[in-house]
C-alpha cells in the first residue's frame, strides 16, 4: 500500500478514536487501542492481503517505537525527585510488589495449570508482572493527576515495577555481557552531565522557532536508544531515567512542556496505540478464550493482593488504594516486548505469544475503564481538572 495513503489511513483511525474517546468519555489511548483491535479483525476477514493494515512496515514500527519512547520521557520529567521526597518507602513498596507478586503468580498459574514449559511459564510471569507507564500517564495526564503527588507516586511505582521486569528478563533470558557494561556505563556519563549541559543549552540558544530544544531532547533520547537496543535492552528505559533528570528543566518550562507534548500525542502515540491493538488476534482469543481468560484474571488477582495491601499499608484511603491497584494492573509496552522476545527465540509459540498479548493489552484496557468509572479519586483535584500540587498522598 502507498505510505501516504497509508499514513492517512492510520490518522483517520486516530482521529475515530478521538471522537470515540469523547463519545465513551474514556481515555484516548484506551480508545486508539480499542480501534487498532477491531480494525485489524475487520481487515483480517475482508482484505486479508492488508492483515494489520500496515503495522508491520517498518517506518510504522519506527515511529509506534519512539511515540513509546517520547511518552516515557514525558512521563519521567512528571517526577521530580525532590517532590517524592517522603514517599520513597511506599513507592519501593507498591512498586516491587506489584512485580514480584504476578511475576510469580503468573508464572505458577502458566506451570501448573496451563501446563507450559518452564521457561515459557517463566516469560509469562515477566510478561504479566509490568504495568504500564504509557498508558498510566496518559491517563492521568488527561485527567489533570499527573501533577498531584498521589500520581506522581503511582507513576514512580509503575517504574520501579518496569524495573524489575526488565532485570528478571535480562537476568534470566540475556546474560550480562561487555555490550551491557558498555551501555550502563555510557548512560552514567549521559545522566551525569545531561542536566547542567541542557539549562546551559536552552539558556543560550532556546526558545526559537527552529524549536531546537525539541530537536536536543530527541537527539539525547536517538543516542540513549541506541546504545539500549545495541546492548540488549529497551530504549524506554533511558528514556524515562532521562525525563526525570530534566523534569526540574521541565517544570519551569510550561511552552516546552506543551510542544513535546504536542508532538508526542498528536503525531507519535496514535501509531503506538493503534499497533499495539493490532497485535491483537481475535481469532486466537476465540479459539482458546479459557486460556486467555486463566491469563487475564490471574494478571489481574496477583496484582490485587500484592499491591492493595501494600498501598494500605502506606496508608492510602480505600478509593486511593483500590484506584493505585487497578492501574498498576495495566500492561502494554514491556509486556509485548517480553511477550515478542518470548516468541523470537523460540520460548513460546504463535499462539502462546497471541494470548499472552492479548492479555497483556486487556490489562491496558479494562481496568483502566473501571478505574476511572468507579474509583477515580476525585478529592486530589480541584473543580474543572485543576491540579492540587500540594496535596498530601496520605
Amino acid at each position: 500500500m502507498d505510505p501516504w495513503l497509508l499514513a492517512a489511513f492510520w490518522f483517520f483511525l486516530a482521529l475515530l478514536a478521538d471522537f470515540l474517546s469523547i463519545r465513551l468519555k474514556l481515555a484516548v489511548a484506551l480508545t486508539e487501542i480499542l480501534v487498532g483491535t477491531v480494525i485489524a479483525y475487520l481487515i483480517s476477514l475482508w482484505m486479508p492481503q492488508y492483515t494489520n493494515f500496515g503495522s508491520d512496515s517498518n517506518w510504522i514500527k519506527t515511529i509506534a517505537s519512539f511515540g513509546a519512547v517520547l511518552l516515557t520521557f514525558l512521563a519521567g520529567t512528571e517526577l521530580d525527585p525532590a517532590a517524592l521526597k517522603g514517599h520513597m518507602k511506599e513507592i519501593l513498596l507498591i512498586g516491587l510488589v506489584g512485580f514480584f507478586a504476578p511475576f510469580i503468580g503468573c508464572a505458577l498459574v502458566a506451570y501448573y495449570l496451563l501446563h507450559w514449559t518452564l521457561l515459557a511459564s517463566l516469560l509469562t510471569g515477566i510478561a504479566l508482572s509490568t504495568t504500564s507507564v504509557a498508558v498510566v500517564y496518559a491517563v492521568m495526564l488527561e485527567l489533570g493527576l499527573n501533577k498531584t503527588k498521589f500520581g506522581k507516586a503511582v507513576l514512580a511505582a509503575c517504574f520501579v515495577n518496569d524495573l524489575g521486569t526488565v532485570i528478571a528478563l535480562g537476568f534470566i533470558f540475556s546474560p550480562f555481557t561487555w555490550k551491557s557494561a558498555v551501555f550502563i556505563g555510557s548512560a552514567i556519563v549521559i545522566f551525569a552531565f545531561l542536566p547542567r549541559l541542557t539549562r546551559a543549552t536552552f539558556k543560550r540558544w532556546g526558545h526559537r522557532h527552529s524549536e531546537q530544544e525539541a530537536k536536543y531532547i530527541f537527539l539525547f533520547l536517538f543516542i540513549l536508544g541506541f546504545l539500549a537496543f545495541w546492548s540488549g535492552s529497551e530504549p524506554v528505559l533511558p528514556a524515562y531515567i532521562m525525563g526525570m533528570m530534566l523534569a526540574p528543566i521541565f517544570d519551569k518550562d510550561a511552552i516546552l512542556v506543551k510542544r513535546v507534548r504536542a508532538i508526542t500525542f498528536g503525531l507519535l502515540t496514535p501509531f503506538y496505540f493503534i499497533r499495539a491493538g493490532a497485535l491483537v488476534s481475535l481469532p486466537a482469543i476465540y479459539h482458546a478464550p479459557l486460556i486467555f481468560l486463566i491469563l487475564f484474571l490471574a494478571k489481574m488477582f496477583t496484582k490485587g493482593i500484592g499491591v492493595y495491601p501494600a498501598a494500605k499499608i502506606s496508608n492510602y484511603p480505600r478509593k486511593d488504594a483500590i484506584y493505585t491497584t487497578l492501574l498498576m494492573s495495566t500492561g502494554l509496552t514491556f509486556g509485548t516486548i517480553a511477550s515478542l522476545y518470548g516468541l523470537s527465540h523460540n520460548l513460546i509459540d504463535k499462539d502462546q505469544y497471541s494470548l499472552l498479548v492479548a492479555a497483556v493489552i486487556a490489562s491496558a484496557i479494562v481496568p483502566t475503564i473501571i478505574a476511572n468509572a468507579f474509583f477515580l479519586p476525585k478529592h486530589h483535584l480541584q473543580p474543572h481538572g485543576k491540579e492540587l500540587p500540594d496535596l498530601p498522598i496520605k
